[in-house]
């Protein structure tokens, strides 16, 4: 099931006070990028960030659920409708975030 682009609306909004907040469209869900890292993404109208040591710490009772089939398991964002928890959350994961790898050109 592919997510909503109204979803995808609601969670830039609740995210608007943060700066840089980009995503792109991916197979009929969101990646979302921070700053141009990769923080998680939008996944069957679920937001799902990656499962590092910051956001466990944020989110102690997160639970863990399959973006899709075959993927790496992520944490849950029940807290989607707390603008200020989601702030939080996006500032407090940054820095342990992966540089993106560039592109090679061919």
């Amino acid at each position: 099931m592919a997510s909503s682009k109204e979803y995808l609306e609601f969670i830039l909004g609740q995210l608007s006070e943060l700066e840089d907040i980009t995503y792109r469209t991916m197979m009929g869900e969101f990646i979302i990028y921070y700053r141009g890292k990769v923080v998680g993404g939008i996944y069957d109208d679920r937001l799902l960030v990656k499962p590092v040591k910051s956001a466990i710490r944020y989110m102690p009772t997160a639970t863990y659920e399959l973006p899709y089939e075959g993927a790496k398991e992520m944490l849950l964002v029940d807290e989607v409708d707390d603008k200020e928890f989601m702030t939080g959350l996006f500032n407090a994961v940054y820095e342990e975030l992966p540089v993106p790898k560039s592109k090679k050109r061919k």
